[in-house]
């Protein structure tokens, strides 16, 4: 008896060991690891799409010797920083994340909700300004080829590619989980805000005051005619006094925060339900 009673403790105690190998929200333990190391980026120049013949990749390090899947961040560059996938694609390393990224200062770890998180980031090289179409199909081309969680899907851009943002949210809002367009340049078009705001889709917008090349009134019309239609998460604004076009070295800063947060962390907290395929 005295046996069979110890067995059976055994028997529970490697049950319980098993199951705290899963946290309380059922994910593995492997999806809290901690990444200390930058993320390893590459150059490829591979059709991602029917305008995009190249793209860096920004992988955590440790993403080869894992299973887990990781929140998707796409970049969209400047009109300045348009090419050919290939000889130009290291324009994309003058400005923005690509840069940030390439100069080992974008965060390995990022925090939310009391987990750890670390960034695929796909920057790609639009031929010319795109479609919506086509950047779905850089979406579509990286759930594909990477382990993306597909309830975190962010988009972000800078000049053009705020305004790629900006559209690309308007027509494909349900796909991603929050998007952070920098001085976009997309007329605040009453259609597409109403869109916007319809996917209950968070956005923060980013802007200088003295802007030159798009006006800051794109984006606060932007906020203002979304929040008219009351989304369940209210746009929100950030300007600045001066700066000129560039508003994106201090958004994308890690070090800038508001309430605590910096623009990565406040897109983590948003998830969108996964679409069926």
């Amino acid at each position: 008896m005295k046996t069979t009673t110890a067995l059976l403790t055994a028997a529970i105690a490697l049950f319980l060991f098993s199951s705290c190998k899963k946290d309380l929200q059922g994910k593995s333990s492997e999806d809290n690891t901690i990444e200390t190391l930058p993320p390893v980026m590459t150059a490829l120049s591979v059709n991602a799409g029917s305008d995009c013949a190249g793209y860096y990749e920004a992988l955590p390090s440790r993403y080869d010797s894992s299973s887990k899947q990781y929140p998707l961040l796409l970049f969209f560059h400047g009109i300045g920083e348009l090419g050919n996938g290939g000889s130009d694609l290291k324009n994309l390393l003058r400005t923005g994340l690509p840069r940030l990224i390439y100069q080992k200062k974008f965060p390995a770890d990022f925090q939310s909700g009391g987990r750890h998180f670390s960034f695929i980031v796909i920057s790609p090289q639009f031929k010319t300004w795109p479609t919506n179409a086509q950047v779905n199909e850089v979406l579509q081309y990286a759930l594909q080829r990477y382990r993306v969680d597909r309830s975190r899907i962010y988009a972000t851009g800078l000049s053009m590619g705020g305004g790629v943002t900006w559209d690309f949210s308007s027509e494909y809002g349900a796909a991603i989980a929050a998007a952070a367009p920098i001085c976009g340049g997309s007329w605040p078009d009453n259609t597409r805000a109403a869109n916007i705001a319809s996917f209950n889709l968070p956005v923060w917008a980013f802007h200088n005051e003295d802007d030159p090349t798009v006006p800051v009134s794109y984006s606060r019309d932007y906020v203002s005619k979304i929040n008219s239609h009351h989304p369940a998460v209210p746009a929100r604004l950030t300007t600045w006094p001066t700066g000129g076009h560039d508003a994106w070295t201090k958004t994308y800063d890690p070090s800038y925060k508001e309430n605590g947060m910096n623009v990565y962390e406040w897109m983590l907290q948003y998830t969108r339900p996964v679409q069926s395929k």
